[in-house]
């Protein structure tokens, strides 16, 4: 998988998503086999540049090339100036935000409500790659509802003004997250630009990756939510391509020191207080589906120390253990699904 002159070592990429894949969570997925992850989208607003919150969304300290850093806006000189603010902070790849779905976003004309506009489109892409000399990808759904799917001429727009790789989710902005992802349209775009597509939306299993690379014939996948609380997905997916064969499912103990190794990342990240916040909802995801995982997350969201948080963590995974010594992770979550 080539972007640019950066060439990948497999075509497995973590999808932006708005408060999860901040650094910790983007070397944490890189580390377990991903090829490239893309941060959480960073506003164009240039007022909000001074922010810590914009500040940590720049922070690339010790990521492993290439550094994807997303922006979203809808003015062309604003988003132009975005783009070259974070190559000179750091950013080795500029990506476009045409697929958010958010109200918010949606409302200011950000996000994939701009996909009802491919005038503006073209306008957009044509000022950020004209101010950059570092490759340009963009992240669009497949049109705004589904009376609307256009997802092929944003891509062809896209193509003409430079753009080095396309992402799409299988979903119109109507949809959201419902519904089935539309691998049927991925494949009418692939097949409409010579320039590499990226399958985005509902791959969840090594299977599920494989299909939809050959149904849609994409040169890449993009992994989001099913990546929550199980970064090792990548592996997974990495291994049963090259190999058609499953590794197994990460043991109890892995799955503790990948959890605990997270942890302190995001202590380290963001402060212990901000830290904390932001572990739990990683840690519900670590622990969802397992036996006594409802009663546990409760009382670990009361907690208000890291050294607390830890140590509920540590319990609760020797709890697991002991009631299931022989049985691997993902083994414990489907007997209890």
């Amino acid at each position: 998988m080539q972007i640019g002159r950066y060439k990948l070592k497999n075509n497995l990429i973590v999808a932006p998503m708005a408060g999860v894949t901040d650094r910790p969570f983007r070397m944490l997925c890189k580390r377990m086999g991903a090829g490239m992850a893309v941060s959480e989208m960073v506003a164009s607003n240039s007022l909000l540049y001074g922010s810590e919150k914009t500040k940590r969304r720049a922070n690339h300290e010790g990521e492993v090339d290439p550094i994807s850093v997303q922006i979203v806006g809808a003015d062309a000189k604003m988003l132009a100036r975005a783009a070259q603010h974070n190559v000179d902070n750091g950013a080795q790849i500029i990506d476009i935000n045409m697929g958010c779905p958010a109200k918010k976003i949606c409302n200011v004309m950000a996000g994939s409500a701009l996909l009802q506009n491919e005038k503006l489109v073209g306008e957009l892409l044509d000022a950020v790659v004209g101010a950059v000399g570092v490759p340009v990808t963009l992240k669009i759904r497949t049109g705004w509802d589904k009376q609307n799917r256009n997802a092929a001429n944003i891509a062809r727009i896209a193509e003409d003004c430079g753009i080095q790789a396309l992402a799409i989710h299988g979903r119109t902005r109507a949809c959201a997250y419902t519904g089935d992802a539309e691998y049927d349209t991925i494949r009418a775009v692939k097949n409409a630009v010579r320039i590499p597509v990226i399958a985005n939306g509902d791959i969840t299993t090594p299977e599920k990756a494989k299909f939809v690379l050959q149904h849609t014939g994409a040169d890449a996948v993009m992994i989001g939510r099913a990546a929550q609380g199980r970064p090792w997905l990548f592996r997974e997916i990495a291994h049963y391509l090259a190999t058609g064969m499953h590794l197994p499912a990460p043991a109890v103990d892995e799955i503790l020191h990948v959890l605990l190794q997270h942890l302190h990342d995001l202590y380290a990240f963001y402060g212990e207080q901000t830290g904390l916040r932001v572990a739990r909802k990683h840690i519900s995801w670590y622990t969802k589906g397992l036996p006594g995982s409802a009663v546990f997350r409760h009382r670990m969201n009361m907690l208000e120390s890291a050294e607390e948080q830890l140590r509920a963590v540590n319990d609760f995974f020797a709890e697991q253990k002991t009631s299931g010594e022989k049985l691997r992770y993902d083994e414990v979550r489907e007997k209890v699904a």
